[in-house]
This record gives structure tokens, C-alpha cells and sequence, in this order.
């Protein structure tokens, strides 16, 4: 019965007439054959990597901008045309894409590129020299340029440079192929972990990608919106609005096109036939709280710990939490699941950083002669913090946890 029941359900929501011509336009993984207002940065990065046509080793690269700014669409782009016309002139130019916050360790990147030209390479178990050496005699079996892209290289970093440092020195030890490099980051300083080998090797030129303003971001969703809508989906204020929610997060065109996105699904949902201002709102808070709950799901079991406290204050009535009422109900849920209890002080270092995360809001208040305190405002909605927290195994035993409050209320 239940699934005669939901095969209905299906066929009615596949009744519903869809409003998206093809929504995969919108995702961060596709790469637009038209790239508008970059064309400053299109035209540094060929500049830079036509040598490889030449069958010279181009520069190594390091490109810059926060998210969203279309740095890997641009790189992707620019690789892709290069290879092309590398294909029509008869050379073997070849790019490697990688991704660093998923190919994060130097074994992972070397055994993932072996494999990008055919040679299979287990991915682990290996000594990194063998896979290292594995990886140049492949390519060094004939005359071609790589180019790889490392994608948030300052991921990779933070496991240390020695992949980097042998990279850039690995012209020296091939006679036919050519390697250069391409580092993506959105952080401005990780240069300063490098080595200072490593530093001026990779960043031999630079490319800043500047962030977007409202209406260049609307010129790109006007562009991906006419082949992920039929016509006449959208409101004549459904683009303007995305554009200004993405400019107040610093001209991010992803976070403008996943409201572009979620606002269609929305509207779907709904069964309507046009995409509203309404559906945008609905959207930017969808995406708010789905950011600020990956969060939370990924802190440490000490800062769930903190957090934990603040709201069960709130649910017992307090409107603005101290830091001295936060540590005394802290105490408590460690010693109810065995937890090491943090001094004082480290504990409001955690509330600290909830509150640059978005999680807490913490200001500064005098008590007069008593000194001063922070107190403390949640920022997230209670009940999916809630689910979220309890998913942590640990904090599972604290689900009806009734903490013993001694202060007075702040209401």
C-alpha cells in the first residue's frame, strides 16, 4: 500500500509543470562557454599560458579572489580553449584539474595524477618517492606541456609544501615533458606558511580576481537564467534581488546563483508557474541556515559543548546569556558524558569564535564595579541546532538534560 501510495505522489509531482530548461546551468561545477566581465583576467591567464603552444614551460600561476569571484570557472575555461587549440595545432597539451580540499595530502595528489594519464596507481600503500617517480616517468614518455590546476591550494598546505617544492623543481628531471602550475586560492596570505623556495617558484605571476558588483552580477544571471528558464519564469525582480543579497556577501556570483536556483526549486514546490520575490527571501534564508548548520555539524565536541550551554539557557528563560552562566552549565554536561572540562577562560575563547562563525552573538557589557562580562545571543534557529548537536554520538546522553541553574534570570 505505502508504495502504490508514494508512486502516486510521484506521478502527481511529475504532473506539476516543471519551470527549469535545464537547472544544471546554476550549479558551481559547470563552466559557462561565455565568461562575462572577466575578460582582464581571460586575457592575463592565455597571455601567460600560450607558451605552451609553443611547447615552452609557461609560468608557474597564482590566482587570487574571495569565492565566487569565478576564478576556477575562469582557469577551467581558459584550460579547456587550450587544449583545444593545442589538439588543432597538432601538440599534446594537457590540464589536470584537482581539487584540494578533496585531494588534500601529497600521496592523494601525486597517486591522483599517475592516474589522470592512464597509469594505475593505488591510493595508498605505495612510498610518495615511488608514486613520485611513477608520476614523472609517465609523463615523460612523450613531448607534451602539463598544466595542473590545484583548486583551494591553501588546503593542501596546511598538510605541509614538500608536494609543492617537488613539483616545482620537477623540470630539472624530465627530457620530454614540460610541468607548470596553476594555485587557486581565496585566501590572500597563505603564501606566508610557504617556503620561501616554494613562494617565488609558484608564484613566478599573479592574477587578482576583484569580487563583482550588483549589476555585473545580474549580467550573469540574466545569462544563465535564459538556458536554465523557460521563458517567462521569472519576476522582473527575481535577478535584481539575488544580485543585491550576493553583493552584500562580497559580489559572490555562486551564492547569486544558488539563490537563482533554490528560489526555482521553491516556487516548484509549490506548484507555481512564475518564480517570486517571496520565493528569493525563502531561498536566502534556506541557504543562511544550511550554511550556519554545516557549521555547527563540523565544530569540535567542545565548542558543540559551549554552544549546548547557551541554548538550554535560553530555553530556561534567560534572554542574554553571561559567560560565567554559559561555564557553569558547561561544567555540568561534561561531567554527564565524561568530557574534560576547559578552564574558563578557553571556554569563553570558544564563544568567541561562534561568534565570528555567525553561530553566537557576543557583546562586551560593563557591571560597573563588578568588571565586565560578555553576554551572549544565539544566532541560529534552536530546533535544527538541536538536531544537528544530537547527531554527535557524544552528546547523544544530553538530550533531557535538566542543568542545575543557581543565578539570577536576565530578562
Amino acid at each position: 500500500m505505502q508504495n502504490k501510495s508514494l508512486d502516486g505522489l510521484f506521478q502527481e509531482l511529475l504532473e506539476n509543470e516543471p519551470i527549469f530548461k535545464n537547472k544544471e546551468v546554476l550549479r558551481h561545477s559547470y563552466t559557462p562557454d561565455s565568461l562575462v566581465h572577466r575578460d582582464d583576467q581571460i586575457n592575463s591567464l592565455a597571455s601567460i599560458l600560450v607558451s605552451a603552444l609553443r611547447g615552452d614551460t609557461p609560468s608557474n600561476i597564482l590566482i587570487y579572489g574571495k569565492t565566487g569571484t569565478g576564478k576556477t570557472a575562469v582557469t577551467r575555461h581558459v584550460g579547456i580553449e587550450l587544449e583545444r587549440k593545442g589538439e588543432s595545432l597538432g601538440l599534446s597539451c594537457k590540464v589536470v584539474y584537482l581539487n584540494c580540499e578533496v585531494i588534500d595530502t601529497q600521496y592523494r595528489l601525486l597517486a591522483n595524477l599517475t592516474r589522470q594519464f592512464g597509469e594505475d596507481v593505488p591510493m595508498t600503500g605505495w612510498p610518495t618517492d615511488q608514486v613520485f617517480f611513477k608520476f614523472k616517468e609517465t609523463i615523460d614518455n612523450e613531448r607534451q606541456v602539463v598544466i595542473i590546476i590545484l583548486d583551494e591550494i591553501d588546503k593542501l598546505i596546511k598538510k605541509g609544501d614538500d608536494v609543492l617544492y617537488n613539483l616545482s623543481r620537477i623540470n630539472t628531471d624530465l627530457a620530454n615533458a614540460k610541468v607548470s602550475m596553476i594555485g587557486v586560492s581565496n585566501d590572500l596570505k597563505f603564501t606566508e606558511f610557504l617556503d620561501p623556495r616554494v613562494k617565488s617558484s609558484l608564484g613566478e605571476e599573479e592574477i587578482i580576481f576583484p569580487p563583482y558588483d550588483a549589476d555585473q552580477i545580474s549580467d550573469i544571471l540574466h545569462e544563465r537564467a535564459q538556458i536554465a528558464y523557460k521563458p517567462d519564469a521569472l519576476d522582473e525582480m527575481v535577478i535584481p534581488l539575488c544580485a543585491a543579497f550576493a553583493a552584500q556577501e562580497h559580489g559572490d556570483a555562486r551564492r547569486a546563483l544558488d539563490l537563482l536556483r533554490v528560489a526555482g526549486e521553491i516556487a516548484e514546490r509549490e506548484n507555481k508557474s512564475r518564480v517570486e520575490e517571496q520565493h528569493v527571501k525563502g531561498a536566502q534564508e534556506k541557504i543562511e541556515i544550511d550554511r550556519v548548520i554545516e557549521v555547527v555539524r563540523t565544530l569540535p565536541t567542545q565548542s558543540k559543548l559551549a554552544l549546548y550551554s547557551v541554548m538550554l539557557l535560553r530555553n530556561n528563560g534567560y534572554k542574554n546569556v553571561t559567560t560565567g552562566e554559559v561555564y557553569n552549565v558547561y561544567r555540568q554536561l561534561c561531567l554527564h558524558v565524561d568530557m574534560d572540562i576547559l578552564t574558563q577562560r578557553r571556554v569563553t575563547d570558544l564563544m568567541s569564535e561562534l561568534d565570528m562563525l555567525g553561530i553566537v552573538n557576543a557583546v562586551v557589557v560593563s557591571k560597573g564595579r563588578y568588571g565586565r562580562t560578555k553576554e551572549i545571543v544565539l544566532s541560529v534557529p534552536i530546533n535544527s541546532t538541536r538536531k544537528v548537536l544530537f547527531e554527535d554520538y557524544r552528546l547523544k546522553p544530553l538530550e533531557n538534560f535538566k542543568p542545575v541553574l543557581t543565578t539570577q534570570l536576565h530578562l
